[in-house]
């Protein structure tokens, strides 16, 4: 009850620039920023609010994973065949294609594989569940009010011709959300690779080269296994990292401010304190 004064406060100060009535989605966003640098929200709220404004606009085709990179199962595979494929890409649902990936015959949640481990009798066809068909066009925004309303995860996406164009999950849009959205209004837009913020940590895109990278930072690693920060920092994960995570190594510490399923696009870099040195890598 004693922080209600608090938030009163804060939402008035809020309404009160609202009060200006922005015309267009820019000044919408303008408006926003404003907010965050009156320390009205902080930057999580604001990206994620940029994130929906910015679901609204986009398309299943912008973040769907396409089809040369889908992960699926053959209905002609046994599990003794498939499942060490299903525990390296380790999804929990697979779309099941019948001789190739132009005929998905329906999707395989991993947890059904329990059935089989438990020494049931087993049949794959008979354990798939539907698939769902969305047009590449789909607006996200619509694509994520019916993956809630009919509590599905996974769709497959087809072109104008009705060939499988690939795949996308909820958790695909969530992360134009939640975590690709991150600093994209002060670091994106500029063509900085690297930028030093006020706390003194460098936020760096993943596509800046490793010889520009130890020229700003004073560091040695070496490009021999990798032309970039990305796939540096990937090759010490040992997979494609999710918003958050970190590792350190170097005497710097990486913590990942953006990625999608496919790619890292973004990380906060700072001194590892607790190193000596900083070898070369």
């Amino acid at each position: 009850m004693e922080e209600q004064p608090h938030r009163r406060t804060f939402l008035e100060r809020l309404s009160a620039m609202l009060l200006r009535e922005p015309e267009d989605r820019e000044q919408l966003i303008d408006l926003l920023h404003s907010a965050y640098e009156h320390n009205l929200m902080d930057s999580d709220a604001l990206s994620m609010i940029e994130g929906v404004l910015q679901v609204s606009e986009m398309q299943v085709r912008d973040v769907m994973i396409p089809r040369s990179q889908m992960d699926v199962i053959d209905i002609l595979q046994t599990p003794e065949q498939f499942i060490p494929f299903v525990i390296e890409t380790s999804h929990s649902r697979f779309p099941v294609v019948e001789e190739s990936k132009d005929n998905v015959i329906g999707i395989l949640l991993a947890k059904d594989l329990l059935r089989f481990y438990a020494g049931e009798e087993f049949n794959v066809r008979d354990m798939l569940r539907p698939a769902v068909f969305v047009p590449e066009s789909k607006r996200l925004n619509v694509l994520l009010r019916e993956f809630r309303n009919n509590r599905n995860h996974i769709a497959i996406v087809v072109d104008e011709y009705g060939g499988i164009a690939g795949l996308v999950t909820i958790e695909d849009v969530l992360e134009q959300i939640v975590g690709e959205i991150e600093d994209e209004y002060d670091f994106d837009e500029t063509e900085d690779n690297i930028l030093l913020d006020r706390t003194g940590r460098w936020r760096v895109k993943a596509t800046t080269e490793i010889e520009d990278f130890n020229a700003a930072l004073g560091t040695n690693f070496s490009d021999e296994d990798f032309d970039t920060v990305g796939g540096l920092v990937i090759g010490h994960f040992g997979h494609v990292p999710k918003r958050g995570e970190q590792v350190s190594f170097g005497g710097l510490n990486f913590q990942v401010l953006r990625a999608d399923s496919r790619r890292l696009l973004a990380v906060l870099v700072e001194r590892d304190i607790t190193a000596e040195s900083f070898p070369a890598e």
